[in-house]
């Protein structure tokens, strides 16, 4: 037990030691407060990861704001101006968006859509008419008309079936020596197999497009009567990515570099089998072209071990131009090794930071919060360049910097003038910081009309591999996972240039197998997704436009 002064020892104690007692009680006051302190923010980070964690997990996944008040910016001697919430609102009707992602503008509903959406799809007629007798018994005899058709329409469903395909080819042999000659026939898929490019298709249709793991595959084939097993078609898929479709993929990786633009982002797998403990992680990461060309888009996944700088300064060693980003350091690191590439951030990441910060504070006093004020600086930048979309690169650079600029730069500058307002840890600071730290990357878009204001497109491109990943959880192999790499980066190619992926993935285990002896890669060019080679019957069906 801790001794303690009467008042009357007190009175008899020298000056001295009463100043010397006076200046330890204060440094332990001080030793204290710092604890109390280091404590509260220890428990303010514990509420904040509770808070977050919970809406994670039960709450809303849109980041959009409940008004649809508007910040407003004024430029005074050259000087951005940020008015107070009260003074910003300048229009109190106009809607703010529901979310950050940029949308083509939605179409009215068009006249005949049922119409329209049938127009491309065979009809089997079948005709209901009514014989000359009945005719005659109903209205006597020539006592009718006949007035024009009433048409009803529905949808016949075909299940799907499965065939042996047996090949008979004709062998002949020549009655003076021992010279034999085959029928020209074409070869198996894979040697030793009875795998065809349309059950390929279908495996790699199921798993890789609609993210149904093989053991599911395994049971809807037994229903049919087929007996193949989980891994047959594992085994199938590595193969098919090995000996046949590795080819395209590297031809669409050497293509990729041809874009002034690209965007790259990455997500953890789980490989059972790659020489390391049990539960290791791993990452596939995905590069693509550029949001802002709508055409030939490429979508490229690559299974690597780790998430360090060296694998896409190994991908991207012959690339040349900007790269898309979220603000991961590695893509820093490369930029500074490199004079002829350039990094751009994304403006998502910098406002769920603040929207996360915002989110651990109580419901009633978040509109009172500078962070729910930077909020809406965002989303009127994004308000500003959602307008530009359908702009040519050039029209876009120039009303980013005329339009949008302004409102970057006050952004910033409203941040700088707080920076030093706000606690020093937590969720808030954690905004700041990352939006400071991110400035030069998130300015980039304001100087290239072609560069897109997120990375929003290489997460919607990795989206469909992350939800099969939760279906199979994990890939067994290396060798499985460069394959599945090589897979989905064709099924999202096909995707994003509105081909069937079934019917793509068909045509070409078709038709790469009969250049297996070609030296040239030159074959490669008809093949590609958007290619006027191609068979009308893989391309999705354009809807009838109604006039």
């Amino acid at each position: 037990m801790a001794f303690k002064y009467t008042e009357e020892q007190l009175n008899k104690l020298d000056k001295e030691l009463l100043i010397h007692l006076f200046l330890g009680m204060q440094e332990q006051m001080e030793e204290l407060t710092r604890q109390t302190q280091s404590l509260n923010d220890k428990m303010q980070l514990m509420m904040e990861q509770l808070i977050l964690s919970k809406k994670n997990r039960f709450g809303r996944s849109s980041e959009k704001m409940s008004d649809p008040e508007q910040i407003c910016f004024m430029e005074i001697d050259g000087t951005i101006v940020f008015f107070n919430e009260a003074e910003a609102v300048c229009d109190l009707d106009a809607p703010e968006p529901d979310d950050l992602e940029l949308k083509m503008p939605k179409k009215k509903k068009q006249p005949g859509k049922k119409a329209a959406d049938i127009a491309s799809l065979p009809v089997n007629r079948i005709d209901h008419y009514m014989s000359k007798e009945e005719l005659t018994a109903e209205f006597g005899e020539n006592g009718w008309k006949q007035l024009p058709d009433t048409v009803s329409r529905c949808y016949k469903f075909v299940p799907a079936r499965v065939e042996i395909e047996e090949h008979h080819i004709g062998v002949y042999s020549s009655k003076l020596d021992e010279h034999m000659v085959k029928a020209p026939h074409s070869r198996n898929l894979l040697r030793g197999s009875l795998v065809s490019p349309s059950l390929a298709a279908a495996i790699i249709n199921g798993k890789y497009v609609n993210a149904v793991p093989l053991y599911r595959l395994e049971k809807e084939f037994e229903r049919y009567g087929l007996a193949i097993t989980r891994q047959n078609m594992a085994n199938w898929m590595i193969r098919l990515g090995e000996e046949y479709l590795g080819v395209l993929y590297d031809h669409l990786h050497k293509l990729l570099y041809d874009y002034h633009v690209i965007q790259a982002d990455e997500t953890p797998v789980l490989v059972n089998k790659d020489g390391r403990s049990a539960g290791s992680k791993s990452y596939m990461w995905v590069y693509r072209s550029g949001f802002m060309y709508p055409e030939r888009q490429i979508v490229l996944y690559e299974y690597q071990k780790t998430r360090n700088a060296s694998h896409p300064r190994n991908f991207l060693k012959d690339y040349t131009g900007i790269c898309v980003t979220d603000g991961y350091q590695v893509y820093h690191t490369l930029e500074k090794e490199r004079e002829d590439l350039r990094i751009a951030g994304c403006w998502v990441h910098c406002r769920r930071r603040f929207y996360d910060a915002l989110e651990v504070i109580p419901k009633a006093h978040q509109k009172e919060s500078i962070l729910h004020l930077f909020i809406k600086q965002i989303q009127a930048i994004y308000r500003e360049e959602g307008k530009l979309a359908g702009l040519s690169s050039e029209e876009r650079l120039a009303q980013r910097q005329l339009v949008v600029k302004p409102l970057v730069d006050a952004f910033f500058a409203y941040l700088k003038q707080n920076e030093t307002k706000v606690p020093k840890s937590g969720k808030t600071k954690e905004a700041f910081t990352y939006a400071l730290n991110q400035e030069q990357y998130l300015r980039v878009f304001l100087d290239d009309g072609d560069v897109p204001i997120d990375n929003n497109a290489s997460e919607r491109a990795i989206r469909g591999f992350c939800i099969g990943k939760k279906n199979w959880e994990m890939i067994d192999t290396i060798n499985g996972a460069t394959s599945s790499a090589i897979i989905y980066s064709i099924a999202e190619t096909a995707k994003a240039n509105d081909l069937k992926p079934y019917a793509y993935f068909e045509y070409l285990l078709t038709e790469i197998p009969k250049h297996a002896e070609d030296k040239s890669t030159d074959f490669l060019t008809e093949l590609l997704p958007w290619s006027v080679s191609l068979p009308e019957h893989i391309r999705k069906p354009k809807k009838a436009v109604e006039k």
